[in-house]
């Protein structure tokens, strides 16, 4: 498979997840200093990833157009690990943001792709720098309320638009993904409509990446009050069935329990 001009083996892969903040909703704090991020990256590689995606700000679900952190903040907390993975590791680096500063300091460290919560709409500027920079970009779906008609439908309406925009930004259509945005703005029962739904958000056309790791609506299908590093099994889980619809990224927090069963899945498509 490839995303954008990089070619990964494999029908799927995994993404993992690298929280440089003090405030992630399972692992904050967890990887803070360039040292540890870097143990943890070499145990995701190991285990399988083959993208790491680096966040400098929570964008737990709930998150709105609120700075967290200055851009100077998160800047200054992923340079030093992207610089550092990429000196060390041959890995593909993603970057989580919504910011377009925090993210062209990114790429200008090492970093591949560009992974963006609220889709180019935060400050305008995003899909233009996918453009000039001709990277990958992944579009997530994300609003301000949980109000939906349809909630499948109106992912699926925003997804098409944003990718839209983004064509007419001057993005290559093969640097475009797409994610429905799982937590995001959506209850429980908007989850899980969105996954049995979850064929159509593949059929729009473009490569889909599946982000549910350790979320709410995990805990609900596992029978509640479950820790949130207690909800790897049943992620792996739905890492599985989203393969088997099509999407060809799954991004977790647990690489080690997701491997086989994304192995096994996507080495039947």
């Amino acid at each position: 498979m490839f995303i954008g001009k990089h070619e990964i083996a494999g029908k799927a892969c995994i993404m993992g997840i690298l929280n440089v903040t003090p405030d992630s909703f399972s692992d904050g704090g967890d990887f803070d200093t360039v040292e540890d991020a870097l143990a943890q990256v070499e145990r995701m590689i190991a285990q399988g990833a083959g993208i790491i995606d680096v966040g400098g700000e929570s964008t737990r679900p709930g998150a709105e157009f609120v700075k967290f952190v200055t851009e100077e903040e998160e800047i200054a907390r992923i340079v030093p690990v992207i610089q550092a993975i990429k000196a060390k590791y041959d890995v593909l680096i993603s970057i989580d943001t919504y910011k377009t500063a925090t993210a062209r300091a990114a790429l200008e460290a090492g970093a591949d792709i560009l992974n963006d919560v609220w889709a180019g709409l935060y400050d305008g500027q995003m899909l233009a720098l996918a453009a000039e920079k001709n990277v990958p970009i992944i579009l997530m779906h994300n609003q301000k309320e949980e109000v939906y008609n349809d909630v499948t439908e109106d992912v699926c309406t925003f997804l098409s638009q944003r990718a839209q925009a983004a064509l007419e930004a001057g993005v290559a259509k093969d640097n475009i993904w797409i994610d429905p945005g799982f937590g995001f703005a959506k209850n429980v029962q908007h989850n899980i409509d969105l996954l049995k739904g979850l064929d159509k958000v593949v059929a729009l056309g473009y490569p889909v990446l599946f982000g549910i790791s350790r979320k709410r609506v995990v805990d609900y299908l596992l029978g509640g009050n479950t820790q949130a590093k207690d909800r790897d099994q049943g992620t792996a889980a739905l890492s599985g069935y989203a393969v088997s619809k099509g999407c060809q990224i799954v991004r977790v927090h647990n690489v080690d329990v997701n491997r086989d069963i994304v192995k096994t899945i996507s080495g039947i498509l």
